[in-house]
């Protein structure tokens, strides 16, 4: 299978182009939640750049940072990277981690909702569905470039490797799980939850949950697959992908309890302590004086 075609004597690959869709599809997606929530459709291509420059960017530090154990194996390692800054920024030899995407494309949302004095929260969520959308598609460039994938199996859908891509120690193995498929379905499932979500709870929803939701579910799926993958990266001993995802997930779980949670239940019971304490309440007292008989009305949450 080719990997992508000449221009001249311009090496395109088929792995960026199938990105850059995924970008593209996003950013129609956002534009029409944008749309929906009564937001100017403008900013989305005003941001596009933004989140693309800083996604490559974080993404190409996270793999800097959590080279995989096969490049490990032949010397490609994070100081190798420091000390061949050349190498550090040649992205079309291939080195994207998606937990640096996601990490870079948000410091550029947040930075681009402070220039354009917008709320970051909002956008955040306008974003999620869009960036599922985004790695779902994106993930085909891996199948292009005949990567990510998992242990070996004898199922139906099992992906046939060609030699020359395999790792060095399953040589004689032909067929593995197709992580990229399992990745990019379960991206696709979050696109339409999300959706749904954002529509059928509209009215219980905070500024912001979406994105958490997103910072959920993906991690979730993400740390079941690295089980399958081959080639984890490690750090100090420990799956760096596995156990970031596993916090992410956890923390945003944490976070969203305690938006709906315990901010609700502190409302409510700030609300009680300043009413009056029911069957206790004084009787007014009669006084022809003006204002004599008002009360100061409670703090409320908002």
């Amino acid at each position: 299978m080719p990997v992508g075609f000449y221009i001249g004597s311009f090496f395109v690959r088929f792995y960026g182009i199938i990105l850059m869709l995924g970008a593209v599809a996003a950013a129609f997606l956002a534009e029409r939640e944008a749309r929906r929530r009564n937001q100017d459709t403008e900013i989305v291509w005003d941001a596009l750049l933004w989140l693309l420059i800083g996604g490559i960017v974080g993404a190409r530090i996270w793999h800097i940072l959590t080279p995989p154990a096969s490049m490990v194996a032949v010397g490609i390692t994070t100081r190798y990277y420091l000390t061949h800054p050349l190498d550090a920024i040649d992205i079309r030899a291939g080195g994207l981690g998606i937990p640096g995407a996601v990490i870079g494309g948000a410091v550029a949302l947040f930075f681009f909702c402070r220039r354009r004095r917008t709320s970051f929260a909002l956008w955040a969520d306008i974003a999620a569905p869009a960036l599922a959308l985004g790695q779902a598609i994106g993930r085909w460039g891996n199948f292009v470039n005949r990567e990510l994938y998992g242990a070996p199996t004898d199922l139906p859908w099992a992906l046939y490797i060609e030699p020359e891509f395999r790792l060095p120690e399953y040589y004689q193995v032909e067929r593995y799980h197709p992580l990229f498929l399992y990745e990019s379905l379960w991206n696709l499932g979050i696109l339409f939850f999300l959706l749904w979500l954002g529509r059928r709870f509209a009215q219980r929803l905070k500024q912001g949950d979406l994105f958490l939701i997103y910072l959920i579910a993906y991690p979730t799926g993400r740390f079941l697959l690295e089980f399958l993958r081959l080639d984890p990266s490690k750090v100090g001993g420990i799956n760096a992908n596995q156990a970031f995802m596993a916090i992410v997930a956890l923390l945003s779980a944490l976070s969203l309890f305690w938006r709906h949670r315990m901010l609700t239940d502190e409302g409510v019971a700030s609300e009680t302590a300043d009413a009056p304490a029911m069957g206790f309440a004084e009787k007014p007292v009669e006084n022809d004086s003006e204002g004599d008989s008002e009360h100061p009305n409670g703090a409320s949450l908002t």
